[in-house]
């Protein structure tokens, strides 16, 4: 399993819209091979940051299957219109569970 970590920055202003844009794509991340799982989380502390977390089985499903997709390119319009800047985007493993 490995989780994309997406910082997005928002626009001031833009953060509904951009919100609600997610908020359509998520039914292309639900059918795209290997996404086990999407969360959109809000910065308290910065409210124009979020990180978007995907759980994907394979790096493969992520980068290659996904973004090279009309879904990815259709995910992007929904949301790219509102970024103060590029994504910042990060692959983890799960290396150890806490109870």
């Amino acid at each position: 399993m490995f989780i994309e970590v997406a910082e997005l920055r928002i626009k001031p202003g833009d953060e509904e819209a951009f919100e609600a844009g997610v908020a359509q794509a998520v039914p292309l991340f639900r059918r795209a091979k290997g996404c086990h799982s999407i969360n959109l989380h809000r910065v308290v502390e910065t409210p124009n940051v979020y990180k978007l977390v995907v759980e994907w089985a394979t790096l493969e499903d992520h980068m290659v299957s996904f973004r090279e997709s009309e879904d990815f390119h259709t995910w992007r319009s929904l949301v790219s219109p509102y970024f103060e800047a590029p994504p910042n985007m990060k692959h983890e493993r799960v290396v150890a569970l806490a109870v």
